[in-house]
């Protein structure tokens, strides 16, 4: 991990430093705050484990400059990633470097979340995004899925009622706080739909995830 990380460092802040995919130009600091910070939920959550091992599918949501699902991706070789992502320009970047990290694992959608219908077993992750409850609404599913969110000091008191409307059709499966040395705290929140929300959805419109991966 540690010379992925540095080639992935590399390519962020000379290769591809015009397009501004992070703001950290310390190595230390990224190394922490975004390699480690991305794969730890990994090894300190049980729950999130079992879920990836089962489904050996993941899906990030919002991916901005490849967090988590590029360290992720280097971390689970055998398994299948797709990022979803609203900018294309993000998308199209963040795909160029994952070939050049030598990454086969990977593949990426330039679109919104509602465009897409989750139609196979998946676990989701999202971080640094909006509230949990405006995103867990907008999800299209027809399995029953695990989704986990990357979450900072706060998240209880800021997101108290987005909170309250994501547990009318998820229950929270983990609660996990996630040690990454020299960051702020980080919280691991993790949900599943308690019943198929959209499970009759057939909108020839949407794209399913298993046309992708």
């Amino acid at each position: 991990m540690e010379e992925f990380a540095k080639e992935y460092f590399k390519l962020l802040t000379e290769d591809y430093k015009t397009i501004n995919l992070t703001r950290i130009n310390e190595y230390d600091d990224f190394y922490n705050k975004q390699i480690i910070d991305s794969v730890e939920i990994y090894s300190q959550s049980k729950v999130f484990k079992e879920s990836l091992d089962n489904s050996k599918t993941m899906i990030d949501i919002g991916f901005g400059g490849g967090f988590p699902i590029l360290p992720m991706a280097k971390l689970k070789p055998d398994y299948k990633f797709l990022g979803i992502e609203t900018r294309n320009k993000k998308c199209t970047v963040v795909g160029e470097m994952a070939q050049k990290l030598g990454l086969n694992n990977v593949n990426f959608l330039h679109s919104r979340i509602e465009n897409v219908l989750i139609d196979k077993e998946v676990i989701c992750t999202l971080k640094a995004v909006g509230k949990v409850g405006d995103f867990l609404n907008r999800i299209n599913t027809s399995k029953k899925i695990k989704v986990f969110f990357y979450k900072g000091p706060g998240f209880y008191e800021l997101e108290k009622e987005s909170l309250q409307v994501a547990l009318r059709d998820w229950k929270i499966i983990e609660e996990k706080e996630i040690f990454v040395p020299n960051t702020d705290k980080r919280l691991i929140i993790g949900f599943e739909n308690k019943n198929v929300p959209h499970g009759t959805v057939t909108d020839n419109k949407l794209v399913k995830v298993s046309s992708i991966i």
